[in-house]
């Protein structure tokens, strides 16, 4: 058993099963990286796993889901991070809402607050290597499982947020997280991200939202 099959071993069900995929239009520049996510499309669409801190988009629409599709649309959230945003397809996301992308031929963590990018692996198969090696780390587990102990399960389309961005010298504390729904919360961290990534370490931030 390879680490992609283990990882949708782990994984909870398909979210559309039995959906004929769509043709996927975001994967033509993605190379073999594309050809690789849409083989474990086919093989599960879309999941959930450890408590639902990753999720993988699915590629076709089942109830009230979010698509691949949809999800790296520009309209929906992208253009609110400009270009920090661009010649990325986001294919899955951690229980606070970073992303997982495919971008210039690897796959990298998208920190939502500041758009920076840490590459993780080459290949889908290293990549699930690196969840489930560090899944606590790099999917947000342990929040989100003190999250949901006291909360109940977190609703779909739905991810937690930090009422003080990490970013801006918040922590993780049970008091400073919320849920929130999962377009907004990229949408209001974008324009964050816009407005400290090029400053130095240790700069002072007036924090500002505005509508483009």
């Amino acid at each position: 058993m390879n680490n992609i099959q283990r990882l949708l071993w782990v994984a909870g069900k398909s979210i559309c099963a039995d959906v004929a995929l769509p043709s996927m239009p975001e994967f033509a520049t993605c190379g073999s990286l594309g050809k690789e996510l849409l083989g474990l499309l086919y093989a599960k669409n879309g999941f959930y796993a450890f408590e639902s801190a990753l999720h993988l988009f699915p590629a076709a629409h089942y109830g009230g889901e979010m698509t691949l599709g949809r999800w790296n649309s520009f309209g929906l959230w992208r253009h609110d991070y400009g270009a920090l945003a661009e010649n990325k397809v986001f294919f899955a996301e951690d229980a606070c809402g970073n992303q997982f992308c495919i971008s210039e031929g690897q796959i990298g963590f998208f920190d939502a607050e500041t758009g920076d990018v840490e590459i993780l692996a080459d290949t889908l198969e290293a990549w699930a290597a690196r969840i489930l090696a560090d899944y606590k780390l790099l999917t947000s587990f342990p929040l989100l499982h003190d999250w949901q102990i006291h909360h109940g399960a977190l609703p779909t389309g739905q991810r937690l947020m930090l009422k003080t961005p990490l970013a801006l010298g918040g922590n993780y504390a049970r008091e400073n997280v919320f849920a929130a729904d999962a377009i907004e919360g990229m949408r209001l961290r974008g324009h964050i991200a816009k407005q400290i990534h090029d400053l130095p370490e240790g700069a002072r931030v007036e924090f500002r939202v505005t509508e483009d």
